[in-house]
């Protein structure tokens, strides 16, 4: 079977897989928007880029990463990992050789989930299990952090995935958070961590959500990776829904650089196999005005984060094997 015609099939034959007890269950999908998904794939090019495990280079302590959370590359070129090892400081910083340069945060998280580089240059973390958001400079000081809260009283969120999701960086200093474990909503901070509002709710409809997974601000508008709803959601800064892209699969997570939007996708319904690994899926290049799919690269269950870098390659992860590099 040719590789995009098995892509398709397994889009069809997957996507009403059951679905994880993190989220609602989900309503049968649409033939017309399996059809849609389909035909978006048939017509996208391939990205010649080839994915390569991330060399890291082991010091002589006992040291070793555990499973990735999320990758981020910064003006310099050195690369930020944000991991769940006990092995390791949760923030470990490599050159693009693998060496490990520099490392921090440990004690400070319960389950590292997401990271960004602010236009300063400052380094942001995001906690699933204890919705914590930390502020970094690039050696690793802390600036600040915000206690997001909200995380609901039930036994199986003791410290599992229960809380916020990722961040994003709109103008003059404004903060967005994504807050999907457990709750199903968006909110806006200050540059210095005062809350001003929140939107969203549990279901299907605009502006709710089933498991908001990841978000990014781009042109004007934040879009939010709708993980369960499989689709893309788009906002104004004041939380007014603005459409949504229902033709990109389950959405993990999003990046945006010089003008396009990057989303990696996943295939099936469940968040994970039985042996903890993800589902098979794909990085995708999206013109970011209309949502259609430009190009794409198979990701082998590495898009619960996706980085792009400067030289326009992609890195996506979080697998057994760490993380993956598509390089040209």
């Amino acid at each position: 079977m040719k590789p995009r015609l098995a892509i398709v099939t397994l889009v069809i034959l997957a996507l009403a897989a059951p679905v994880s007890m993190l989220a609602q269950q989900p309503e049968a999908v649409p033939p017309e928007r399996l059809e849609a998904l389909k035909k978006a794939l048939a017509a996208a090019a391939r990205l010649p880029l080839s994915a390569k495990p991330f060399p890291f280079v082991k010091p002589a302590t006992d040291w070793e990463v555990g499973i990735v959370s999320c990758v981020r590359m910064d003006s310099n070129g050195d690369i930020y990992v944000l991991h769940r090892g006990l092995k390791a400081d949760p923030v470990l910083v490599f050159n693009s050789e693998g060496h490990l340069l520099r490392s921090w945060g440990k004690g400070l998280f319960t389950t590292p989930h997401g990271l960004r580089i602010d236009p300063d240059g400052n380094i942001w973390t995001v906690d699933g299990g204890s919705s914590m958001v930390f502020k970094f400079t690039k050696e690793g000081k802390k600036l600040l952090e915000i206690p997001v809260g909200g995380i609901p009283d039930s036994p199986d969120c003791k410290g599992g995935l229960c809380g916020a999701t990722d961040i994003a960086f709109g103008p003059n200093g404004r903060i967005f958070i994504s807050d999907g474990y457990r709750n199903a909503r968006v909110l806006e901070y200050t540059s210095d961590g005062r809350k001003v509002r929140e939107w969203g709710s549990a279901g299907r409809g605009p502006g709710q959500f089933n498991l908001v997974h990841g978000i990014v601000y781009a042109n004007g508008t934040l879009f939010v990776a709708d993980r369960e709803n499989n689709r893309v959601q788009k906002f104004g800064l004041d939380g007014s829904f603005l459409g949504e892209w229902t033709n990109v699969g389950k959405a993990y997570s999003l990046a945006f650089r010089d003008g396009t939007m990057y989303v990696g996708a996943g295939i099936l319904s469940q968040t994970s196999s039985s042996q903890g690994q993800r589902p098979p899926g794909w990085l995708l290049k999206i013109d970011v005005a209309n949502g259609k799919i430009l190009a794409y690269v198979d990701s082998d269950r590495a898009h619960h984060f996706i980085e792009v870098t400067p030289a326009g390659e992609l890195m996506g992860g979080s697998t057994p094997e760490g993380f993956f590099w598509f390089r040209k």
